[in-house]
């Protein structure tokens, strides 16, 4: 989708803006150089003075290389020295929430003031991968009951102490669904929101601003809205450079399994793939950098969202360092 440059009000965004980086895996590269990539973007990210660099949770997953998102924020962390860095997010399904709050706390120790706690619900992509993790059913009660007894944890209010003691509780902030909105509005917390819930009926989002229960340290709701953002010298390039995401998601609908990227289509593509690949390129932002900010800000005030982060990914690294610095160019005070 790209906006007429008409439309654009403000010389940049109006809200801050962050990176999520999903340590994608490319053709023909070691899994492990996916991890290397991360690190070296999450520097780049933060010379290039990106508010936010967050990290995901993936299990099993031919293209994408992380795991464990609190060793690769051990990591971002030691070699950045300013930037918020965080989880985007890590799964309840797949962890016990005293286990979720020591290790966030351990790097909150460790880095002051820098750490963010994104967490999500989601199970693993397949059948196979959720009976590897052991957890095949995960409603909401459940992810309510999780997110209830990590939040305590991190508060001191748990049965027993997280450690390290005495470290004050980082930002948790929930990755949502629309079921997950109502959780996340009855805890007080802030939420990261993508996909369908941005381009359609905002009603979900006005149903979580209205029964939002303020709690210590967090008096009124929050809304960071997360999509793929994509910026070249002209929109057809930009579009080009968001089709290897794209083509692993048809890809992926149709076999199970979620390549690494690649730099050219596969041989054959069904109608029901390209119709995959048209919809992650709608619901994505894209085009030169005065076409996303216009909508950008658009959507920034259509959401009422306080924050972008940006989950953008392409085959080609030099591009995406490109598309990273013309983003960071938007961002407020630049």
């Amino acid at each position: 989708m790209n906006a007429d440059p008409a439309r654009a009000r403000h010389r940049a965004l109006t809200v801050p803006v962050s990176l999520l980086d999903r340590s994608r895996t490319r053709e023909g590269e070691a899994a492990a150089t996916g991890l290397r990539n991360t690190v070296a973007r999450a520097r780049r990210a933060e010379r290039l003075g990106f508010h936010r660099f967050w990290v995901a949770e993936h299990h099993a997953v031919p293209g994408i290389a992380s795991g464990s998102p609190p060793v690769l924020m051990a990591q971002i962390a030691a070699e950045t020295s300013q930037i918020r860095v965080g989880s985007g997010g890590v799964m309840l399904p797949n962890h016990s929430p005293m286990v979720v709050a020591e290790q966030a706390r351990m790097l909150q120790a460790l880095h002051p003031g820098r750490i963010d706690l994104g967490v999500g619900r989601s199970l693993g992509f397949t059948a196979p991968v959720r009976r590897a993790l052991g957890v095949e059913r995960y409603g909401p009660e459940r992810f309510a009951e999780d997110l209830t007894a990590l939040v305590d944890y991190l508060h001191d209010e748990g049965p027993v102490t997280a450690m390290p003691r005495g470290v004050a509780a980082p930002p948790v902030l929930v990755l949502v669904t629309r079921s997950g909105l109502a959780v996340a509005a009855r805890l007080g917390l802030p939420v990261v929101v993508g996909g369908p819930v941005l381009h359609g009926d905002l009603a979900p989002l006005e149903d979580y601003r209205r029964s939002f229960r303020p709690r210590p340290g967090r008096s009124e709701p929050e809304i960071v809205i997360s999509l793929d953002v994509m910026i070249a010298d002209t929109a057809d390039q930009a579009r080009d450079l968001l089709l290897p995401e794209a083509w692993a998601m048809a890809e992926s609908r149709a076999t199970g399994a979620f390549p690494p990227l690649r730099p050219d289509p596969p041989e054959r593509l069904t109608p029901k793939q390209q119709s995959v690949i048209e919809q992650q390129l709608q619901m994505a932002v894209h085009g030169t950098p005065e076409q996303v900010l216009a909508e950008l800000n658009a959507l920034v005030e259509r959401t009422g969202a306080s924050e972008v982060l940006a989950s953008t990914s392409t085959y080609d690294l030099d591009a995406l360092a490109a598309a990273d610095a013309a983003l960071a160019a938007l961002a407020p005070g630049r």
